[in-house]
């Protein structure tokens, strides 16, 4: 049952349409990333009605979770990669020593990181560009959020090696569970259990344990899916060069994001906690936005991952054009919602004239500039999965590090808090302009492979 549903799995991705194929296969992540987004703002949403400074708390730690995120991504896509590739050339027992070895390295990188962050929490809320009046907010939502960050790395891990495999189905249970029980949590424990921003961050934490539960049952019982050993953990320098290689570009993309928070809150701070806490919803509700083509893209990997490591080169160019294309209208429609609600949307967050002030007109203008964002992330996904790693990472630090860093840097000391809010929008069309020509020449060399797989 378990082999013919590997092999089942290989001819499917080798053979289905892709306009069929990569739909069914991002539903699953599509829902995942919209619920994780969700209840991302839903953290924003409860906590807001707190106060301004504990909104603005819960966006100054949200680069340290981006940060840590950055390193969880970097471990499950680096092994993702692998195990697609090598169960496209038919590889299952290598495939499965990487799954074994991705799972417990992010558990141990995650207990780590914890316990050095809980013990430092104090001092980590400023260096992450918090305010005087923000920073006991901050402290205590770090604290406990840390407590389920062993959980939360290797919950990522499994959701991104499930995802290479084609078995995005199972990953979306896990994560949306977590994710729907979290949105329930928020309140009550925020509210019923009067424990203020803690409750948030405790809701986090639960949530995040209750999807590593699901997501390991089913890794370890569900037929399809490579299941996690313990005697198939095999580190070695040639595997976690392999996971660096294909994780790195997920490394710079989410760290490179963490760190462009930091300067945004840097840069916003003589604007006060209101400036802080708009920048923060605003960033939400883009990461919304974006989340849903996100999801898409992780439907497009394994189909890339598989045909790439089969050598199918015209397929993994059929898949992209058509992701590409699906990715961009959806978020030119997801912009104009947006854009022409941006002030009833800041509202629900927060009531302050001038969180609303500083909100509507960043997101306004992130709202015109958000479908270059399809080009960005799907340039990012091909280069990284068809293993031009250099490249991959070049794409992935553009639109939050190579374009934006140094435009915040110029743009609040000529224009205010004007340059602040134009910053992201900016940043994405240079963005998007550069990664079109790496994506260009990508697609040239993989033309060239097939005129010479024609030729022989």
């Amino acid at each position: 049952m378990r082999e013919i549903s590997q092999e089942a799995r290989y001819r499917q991705m080798m053979e289905e349409p892709v306009h069929t194929l990569i739909p069914r296969l991002a539903v699953p992540s599509i829902i995942s990333m919209l619920v994780t987004a969700i209840y991302n703002m839903a953290d924003t949403y409860f906590v807001s009605q707190l106060g301004t400074s504990p909104s603005a708390a819960v966006g100054v730690v949200f680069s340290l979770m981006a940060g840590i995120q950055a390193v969880a991504f970097m471990i499950g896509m680096g092994c993702g990669n692998e195990i697609s590739r090598l169960l496209g050339q038919k590889e299952r027992e290598e495939a499965e020593r990487y799954v074994a070895t991705g799972f417990f390295t992010e558990l141990i990188a995650g207990t780590l990181i914890a316990i050095a962050g809980i013990l430092f929490s104090e001092k980590l809320v400023y260096l992450l560009g918090s305010t005087a009046t923000i920073a006991p907010y901050a402290a205590s939502y770090t604290r406990y959020v840390l407590i389920g960050i062993p959980f939360f790395m290797a919950s990522l891990g499994m959701n991104n090696m499930l995802r290479f495999q084609g078995n995005s189905f199972y990953s979306m249970i896990g994560i949306a569970t977590g994710g729907i029980l979290n949105m329930f949590l928020d309140p009550l424990l925020i509210y019923g259990f009067h424990m203020g921003i803690a409750g948030a961050a405790v809701a986090t934490s639960v949530s995040q344990m209750i999807s590593f539960c699901i997501l390991v049952w089913q890794c370890n019982c569900m037929p399809a899916c490579l299941s996690i050993r313990l005697r198939r953990f095999a580190p070695s320098l040639e595997r976690y060069r392999n996971i660096l290689r294909f994780g790195l570009p997920s490394l710079a993309r989410q760290g490179i994001a963490s760190i462009s928070v930091i300067v945004i809150n840097f840069a916003a701070q003589p604007y006060g906690d209101a400036a802080i806490a708009a920048i923060a919803i605003v960033s939400r509700v883009a990461m919304f936005m974006n989340s849903a083509i996100i999801g898409f893209g992780q439907g497009f990997q394994p189909v890339c991952g598989f045909n790439y490591g089969a050598g199918n080169y015209k397929r993994v160019e059929q898949a992209y054009n058509f992701s590409l294309r699906v990715c961009f209208a959806a978020l030119l429609l997801m912009g104009a919602l947006v854009f022409f609600n941006a002030e009833r949307v800041i509202v629900l967050f927060r009531k302050d004239p001038d969180v609303i002030a500083v909100g509507t007109l960043a997101l306004q203008l992130q709202s015109l500039s958000i479908p270059l964002a399809a080009q960005i992330t799907m340039a990012n996904m091909f280069s990284q999965t068809t293993g031009y790693n250099v490249r991959a990472t070049v794409v992935a630090l553009l639109r939050q590090g190579i374009c934006l860093i140094p435009i915040l840097l110029v743009l609040p000391r000529l224009f205010g808090v004007r340059g602040i809010q134009a910053a992201q929008p900016l940043s994405d069309v240079f963005a998007a302009v550069i990664a079109f020509f790496i994506t260009r020449s990508i697609l040239r060399e993989m033309r060239r492979k097939t005129a010479e797989q024609e030729r022989q």
